[in-house]
């Protein structure tokens, strides 16, 4: 019995000393920050911050790798006492919340098959590819539904999901879930730096319009009389849309599937009308913005591209700039359509409408000589985009006798060639120079006028490889024999500078997409315009990588580094890289609607590289090229005749004294004919 105590005895001391030692061997500190922030959390545990529950984005909000509101399932009162624990700020955070990309549930389009002892979307698609003539549309089946921890979304009647926005927290699991992407997130943000692919619902009208407006979106507020919705809707993409609605030659009216049947809708003259009505009301209904970023960027030029990117950038949060040499903005839209075409007013009301967006506007300010690339950088800018225009708006401007350049070291080759014609000015040539040019034809005469003025070094950049039948082979042996290094199958894709000086240039080999830097403080830019480059400044260690990496952000003190960078081109192939491609403008926008993309385009690499994102397109992005599902005739669609607009000088001469197009009635008319088409779908009229 004595034995067996003391056995049992021995053993629980035995058991309490290794005990003790676990204990301190596997000792786990809870951090008390971290557990502080945790138990602020309301222990959704939805995964909308990006991770697999609360204490997982505690554990990041206390390491400095998420923000105090990083929670979607929290208000503005959890995010101020996790920023209280932090001893941190709040800042605004973008509000995002998901939407539906399909038009039309199951009940309504064709069936291949019937998803028979399935109920998850997920498993649909993945038997049976999903299963409907539509290789987009929604299955219907609710996954993204369950998915949902809020209640924001339910399937509706027709078996699509609809979102409660005001339920909505933007955690992305209903995005998560879908297997074919129809739930998406979105934001101001989102929605100004998207391109289309070939996994969306876009109807043909959309992709036709070098803008990508929601076409069929602003036609059926039209329908429902909500006219204000509508320009909100048009200017979610467009910031000119008055002006467009007078002079654009409607590439959209030209897919629209009526033509199949009948006439196209007055897509443009129904533009028209809302814009009639905005201007009316003497009032602009103005997009939504993203909050304040703190960023600040110039636009250099205050024509149609530069006033787009100064728009689009102020959407995005960010403090903006325009700098226009003239006295007056609107560039070739105020001095080469005719009035009876486009009256002033009506170009004005637009300008003031980005005005209205916060954006600041100087005008008779010319690079050069009331401002540097430079000097923009040291003032507090962390970009600058260069949207200068071409050669035809300093003709119609009557600025021929004075050569221009945008940023240090750069001048256009007509201006060089000029220079030696008794033009009446002359141009800073240095000793190390670049010819970026698209052929040789006038390389001879350049390379004449630049040893002349001293220059001793001169690369030629080509971008067609040398066997190309567009060369000039006795050229090529002139310009050998005067010394010029000749390198085919190139383009420049950075320029990089100190202070006002460039120092030197990289360029891409367009069939290998290997970058090298080569010495410059000259550029001669073989077109009728400078290139549309955005400048940001950099760190002096960082100029000399070739990796594609963004730099950071330099000191005042010093000497400034910067870099000039191209804007991104659709991913067509590896010799759209660099200037001169065939997607980059050579002289002015072949129309005014297309530098209204070139502008949104722009404010996105301004956005990008001022955070340092890498240029991500979408691997499925729709471009010239893409072949999409359509259709080829229309089945149920009653013939319907097009509505004629006779336009009217002043709004008094119609019974609505808004419109100088279409009557309301008209408009409601025209509107009707709209088929609401999806990808291969449309609505059938009774």
């Amino acid at each position: 019995m004595i034995q067996s105590i003391l056995m049992m005895g021995g053993l629980g001391v035995l058991i309490s000393s290794v005990l003790v030692i676990a204990s301190k061997a596997f000792y786990v500190y809870e951090d008390p920050t971290v557990l502080a922030i945790d138990d602020a959390l309301p222990g959704a545990n939805c995964g909308g911050c990006g991770y697999p529950g609360c204490m997982p984005n505690a554990q990041a909000i206390a390491d400095g790798l998420q923000p105090v509101n990083s929670c979607v399932a929290a208000g503005d009162d959890v995010s101020q006492a996790i920023a209280a624990i932090m001893g941190v700020s709040v800042v605004d955070k973008e509000p995002e919340f998901a939407g539906s990309g399909c038009y039309y549930g199951n009940d309504e389009a064709d069936m291949d098959y019937k998803y028979l002892g399935l109920t998850d979307c997920r498993a649909a698609a993945l038997l049976f590819g999903g299963a409907k003539e539509c290789r987009i549309g929604c299955l219907g089946l609710g996954t993204c539904v369950k998915a949902c921890l809020f209640g924001a979304l339910i399937i509706g009647e027709d078996g699509l999901p609809k979102v409660d926005q005001e339920k909505c927290t933007g955690c992305g699991a209903c995005e998560k879930v879908c297997p074919k992407n129809i739930i998406r997130l979105t934001s101001v943000t989102r929605r100004i730096m998207r391109e289309y692919t070939k996994e969306e619902c876009i109807t043909p009208c959309q992709r036709a319009c070098p803008t990508g407006i929601d076409i069929k979106e602003y036609i059926r507020l039209i329908k429902e009389g909500d006219y204000t919705g509508s320009i909100q809707v048009i200017k979610e993409r467009n910031p000119f849309p008055s002006v467009i609605s007078r002079i654009c030659p409607a590439e959209c009216e030209s897919n629209c599937r009526r033509l199949l049947q009948d006439d196209s809708v007055a897509i443009n003259h129904l533009k028209r009308f809302v814009c009639d009505y905005e201007m009316n009301q003497n009032k602009f209904s103005l997009p939504y913005k993203a909050p304040a970023s703190g960023k600040k960027v110039a636009i250099i030029g205050g024509g149609v591209e530069g006033l787009s990117t100064a728009f689009f950038s102020a959407r995005l949060g960010h403090d903006v700039l325009v700098l226009e040499a003239t006295n007056s903005l609107g560039g070739i839209l105020r001095k080469a359509i005719s009035r009876e075409r486009l009256s002033m007013d009506v170009l004005d009301w637009d300008i003031e409408g980005v005005r209205q967006m916060g954006v600041e506007i100087k005008t008779n300010t010319t690079a050069g000589r009331d401002f540097t690339i430079d000097s923009l950088l040291r003032e507090g800018c962390d970009a600058v985009f260069t949207a200068t225009g071409g050669w035809d708006s300093r003709l119609l401007r009557g600025d021929i006798d004075n050569a221009t350049s945008v940023f240090p070291g750069a001048s256009l080759l007509i201006d060089l060639l000029r220079s030696n014609k008794g033009a009446g000015f002359d141009l800073p040539l240095g000793e190390n120079v670049v010819i970026a040019a698209d052929g040789n034809k006038k390389l001879v005469q350049a390379v004449e006028i630049l040893q002349a003025a001293g220059s001793k070094n001169i690369i030629a950049l080509l971008r067609k490889p040398v066997d190309d039948s567009s060369m000039d082979p006795a050229g090529i042996d002139t310009l050998i024999e005067a010394g010029v290094t000749i390198m085919h199958n190139t383009g420049i894709t950075r320029v990089i500078g100190e202070d006002d000086q460039l120092k030197s240039v990289e360029y891409s080999d367009l069939v290998t997409g290997k970058k090298a830097i080569i010495d410059a403080d000259t550029l001669i830019i073989g077109a009728g315009r400078f290139p549309e480059l955005v400048f940001i400044p950099v760190k002096d260690e960082q100029v000399a990588n070739e990796s594609d990496e963004t730099p950071e952000e330099v000191v005042n003190d010093g000497p400034l580094m910067w870099e000039g960078v191209e804007l991104q081109k659709k991913p067509d192939s590896n010799r759209e890289l660099g200037l001169l491609s065939s997607q980059d403008t050579m002289t002015e926008y072949s129309s005014a609607v297309g530098a209204i993309n070139g502008g949104r385009k722009a404010s996105a690499a301004l956005h990008n590289l001022m955070y340092g994102i890498q240029f991500q397109e979408p691997l499925k992005i729709i471009t010239g090229q893409t072949k999409l599902q359509d259709v080829s005739s229309l089945n149920s669609v009653d013939i319907s005749s097009r509505n004629v607009m006779v336009p009217r000088q002043t709004r008094k001469e119609w019974l609505d004294e808004f419109s100088t197009g279409f009557s309301t009635e008209k408009a409601q008319s025209e509107a009707e004919r709209c088929l609401r088409c999806g990808l291969i779908c449309y609505e059938k009229s009774n």
